[in-house]
């Protein structure tokens, strides 16, 4: 006799849950631009500490300056490689991780680049602060090199491609397709 098939079969597959939290390479992060970010958090971090050790400022504005753009620069970036470089973008609801990176990326070396110039123009020459300097100027170097890498490796995120979008207000594309009562009236 042979032997009677299950009348109710399982209606779920087990999934394997991957226990892999660094995922790099990624759709929104390769390997070169992970090290390139890994190498921005560390210059603003060695930027933002030598400014935390200066002791006396004679103008104390521009080194306010950079060392809130160095602590910006060194948190965001880290927060926006564990983001990129893990599962966790997937959590956050963001869909634009390319144009946002790149808008973060290109803001940040114009900010770095400003607040090392104001700190270089007006400082008071000690070499801790010549240090904050040129780690600055080293940093926006690296977040310029970012951009630039983005750029040519994904193409600009802005860029308008042939493809209509949907929008609101414009023009109606007319359909390719024909009625269904138009095609029944022809038969």
């Amino acid at each position: 006799m042979a032997a009677a098939e299950p009348v109710y079969s399982p209606t779920t597959v087990s999934e394997t849950i991957s226990k892999k939290w660094l995922i790099v390479p990624t759709d929104n992060l390769d390997k070169v631009r992970c090290l390139i970010k890994v190498v921005e958090v560390l210059l603003s971090f060695v930027a933002f500490i030598l400014e935390e050790v200066v002791t006396k400022c004679m103008s104390c504005s521009s080194l306010y300056f950079f060392e809130f753009v160095s602590c910006t620069a060194f948190l965001f970036t880290t927060l926006l490689l564990i983001l990129l470089a893990t599962t966790l973008h997937k959590r956050v609801g963001i869909s634009c991780w390319p144009s946002l990176d790149f808008v973060y990326t290109a803001l940040m070396a114009a900010f770095f680049l400003i607040a090392s110039i104001v700190f270089a123009s007006d400082n008071g020459g000690t070499d801790l602060e010549n240090a904050a300097v040129a780690f600055g100027f080293l940093a926006t170097v690296a977040f310029l090199v970012d951009a630039g890498w983005f750029v040519k490796t994904r193409g600009f995120p802005f860029k308008k491609t042939n493809q209509q979008a949907a929008s609101n207000g414009g023009a109606p594309v007319a359909e390719a397709e024909k009625l269904n009562r138009e095609q029944n009236e022809a038969d």
